[in-house]
């Protein structure tokens, strides 16, 4: 499973195309040929990025619900349902559909978010906003990262 790290801004062209920086491409590995999955976020004003296998684990752990209980399918409505794959060309750039586009606020740049097994696709000046909140909440709240299940890091 890929690991994105860091934070790049890329430009939007006219067309919408954006290119995936270079170290998530490489973080895709084979998976590049699946290209990578985006929907706009139900929490923050910005895009969820994922390789294909972690969509598949999604997948599975949707699998948690009841099939046709309210949870399940809200959650694939929200995710699977407005979900777009979308593959890269061989300059390593994305089509965003313009949904996305408005959807994150997105104009001439966008901010290419690594979260670990996840990134972020957000409108510059929003993701400078979001990153001075997160910092302000894990001084206030003192969090840290829990050990892994089978020992210490």
């Amino acid at each position: 499973m890929a690991l994105f790290l860091s934070t790049f801004t890329n430009k939007i062209d006219k067309k919408g195309r954006v290119s995936v920086p270079a170290p998530f491409r490489t973080a895709l590995g084979e998976q590049i040929k699946d290209g990578i999955v985006v929907f706009a976020s139900h929490q923050h004003p910005c895009l969820e990025g994922f390789d294909w296998a972690k969509m598949d684990e999604i997948g599975d752990r949707m699998d948690h619900y009841d099939l046709f209980s309210d949870e399940q399918d809200d959650l694939a409505t929200t995710i699977f349902g407005q979900s777009v794959q979308l593959f890269l060309d061989g300059d390593g750039r994305a089509c965003l559909p313009e949904r996305l586009i408005k959807a994150a606020s997105l104009e001439e740049q966008a901010t290419f978010v690594g979260l670990g097994r996840k990134f972020q696709i957000w409108n510059p000046d929003l993701f400078e906003q979001r990153q001075a909140r997160a910092l302000g909440a894990v001084q206030d709240k003192k969090l840290t990262i829990p050990q892994n299940i089978r020992g210490a890091l």
